[in-house]
C-alpha cells in the first residue's frame, strides 16, 4: 500500500470495537456543525479556538466558563451571542440550542466524565480531552451515556490524525524496514507552576503519567498496531515539596503480542519529546514528536517529512463531523479512550507493587 493512500485511508478508518449504527446520531445537512467549548483555559485559548477559525466542517458556536471576564472577551473576539454563551450552572440549558451539536469538554480530568454524561444527556455530541476520565469505570460510564442517548463521543486524540504519526504507524504496521522490535516513546518538560491543577491528585488523577503518559502509550501502541499485554515500571519523586502525592516521573516498560517491547518516560521536571522504533538494521522515528507545534522526523532510509495544517486540531475535529455525517465510529473513540486508562492503571499498579502486571483485553 502506498503512503499516501495508507494516510488517507488511516484517518477515515474506524475503530475496531464498532458502535451499532442505530444507536448513533447523523447530522441533518452539511452545514458546519456548532461547537461549544467547555472551559476556556489555555489549551481552549491557543489552540482550539484558532483551530475553529480554520475548520471546514465545524464552527465555534458557544462556550461555557465560570468567568463573566473571559466571557466578554470571547463573545467580543469570535462574535459569540449571549444565548450561546453558559456557565456550569445552566450548561444543562445547552439541551434547548440547536446551535450547538458539539460539546467538547476542556476541563480539568475530574471533571471529563461529569460533563460528558450531562453533555449527552442534553443530545449532544462530545470530544472530551485527554486524558478521557481518571479510572476505567468512569471511561465505561462515559460510553455507556453516549451510547444511550444515541450520540457520538471521541476523544481529544490530535496525534490520531497527524501525518508524520499516520506514517510512523504504517511503517510498523507494513513493516517495510522490517519488523518493530523496540520503541522509546517518553514526554516530559519542567512543571513551571507549581499551583498548577495537575499536580493536585483529585483533579488530575495521578500526575505527568496521566497528562503525558497517554501520548506514550499511544505512540508505543499505534506504531506496532498492537496493544500491549504486560507492564512493567518504576515511580520517582525528588521533590517531594511540589510532588506530594503523585510521581514526579514515571518511566515504564510495555510488552506487546507481537514481540516488541517498549521503554518510555514520562515526567514534569525535564525535557523529552521523542518517538523512536528500531527493526533489525533499520529504524524511524519523531523527534520532537508529540507537542502541538509540530513534528520532524527521519527513517534510516529518507527523511519523514510532510505539510501539515496550522494547527493539528483542525484535522480531528472535521474528522469528527465526518463521523457524526457517516454514522461512524471515530478513529479517536471512547473504546480508545478507555484502553489508555486501563493500561495507565496497570502502569501505576506495577510501580506500586513492583511487579509485573499483565493486561486481558
Amino acid at each position: 500500500m502506498q503512503r499516501r493512500q495508507f494516510l488517507a485511508q488511516s484517518t477515515l478508518a474506524t475503530a475496531a470495537l464498532l458502535t451499532p449504527a442505530s444507536l448513533l446520531c447523523t447530522a441533518p445537512d452539511n452545514r458546519p456543525l456548532g461547537i461549544a467549548l467547555v472551559g476556556l483555559g489555555n489549551y481552549a485559548t491557543n489552540q482550539l479556538a484558532p483551530a475553529l477559525l480554520q475548520t471546514k466542517n465545524c464552527r465555534l458556536a458557544g462556550i461555557v466558563t465560570g468567568s463573566p471576564e473571559k466571557a466578554a472577551v470571547w463573545k467580543a473576539k469570535y462574535n459569540i451571542p449571549d444565548k450561546n454563551v453558559y456557565n456550569y450552572e445552566t450548561f444543562d440549558r445547552i439541551r434547548d440550542n440547536p446551535d450547538i451539536d458539539i460539546v467538547y469538554v476542556v476541563l480539568p480530568n475530574s471533571m471529563h466524565a461529569e460533563y460528558t454524561i450531562r453533555a449527552a444527556r442534553a443530545g449532544k455530541h462530545v470530544i472530551c480531552e485527554k486524558p478521557m476520565a481518571l479510572n476505567v469505570r468512569e471511561c465505561e460510564q462515559m460510553i455507556e451515556a453516549c451510547a444511550a442517548a444515541k450520540v457520538q463521543l471521541a476523544i481529544g486524540y490530535r496525534l490520531y490524525y497527524e501525518p508524520h504519526h499516520l506514517e510512523m504507524r504504517r511503517l510498523g504496521v507494513e513493516k517495510p524496514l522490517g519488523a518493530v522490535k523496540t520503541i522509546e516513546s517518553s514526554l516530559g518538560f519542567s512543571m513551571a507552576n507549581p499551583e498548577s491543577w495537575r499536580l493536585n491528585k483529585a483533579m488530575g488523577g495521578g500526575g505527568a503519567i496521566m497528562d503525558l503518559g497517554v501520548y506514550c502509550i499511544q505512540g508505543a501502541r499505534r506504531t506496532v498496531g498492537e496493544l500491549p499485554v504486560a507492564v512493567t515500571a518504576q515511580g520517582y519523586v525528588r521533590d517531594t515539596k511540589v510532588f506530594k502525592d503523585i510521581y514526579e516521573m514515571m518511566m515504564f516498560q510495555m510488552e506487546f503480542p507481537g514481540g516488541a517491547v517498549s521503554n518510555s518516560t514520562t515526567t514534569y521536571s525535564s525535557y523529552v519529546d521523542r518517538l523512536y522504533a528500531t527493526s533489525d538494521y533499520r529504524w524511524f522515528g519523531l523527534q520532537p514528536s508529540f507537542n502541538a507545534t509540530g513534528a520532524k522526523g527521519v527513517s534510516s532510509e529518507a527523511p519523514i517529512d510532510f505539510k501539515t495544517l496550522d494547527y493539528q486540531q483542525i484535522a480531528q475535529m472535521d474528522a469528527f463531523v465526518q463521523n457524526i455525517r457517516d454514522n461512524t465510529t471515530p478513529e479517536a473513540s471512547g473504546q480508545e479512550g478507555m484502553f489508555d486508562l486501563k493500561i495507565i492503571e496497570a502502569v501505576v499498579l506495577a510501580a506500586q507493587k513492583g511487579q509485573r502486571v499483565e493486561l486481558i483485553w
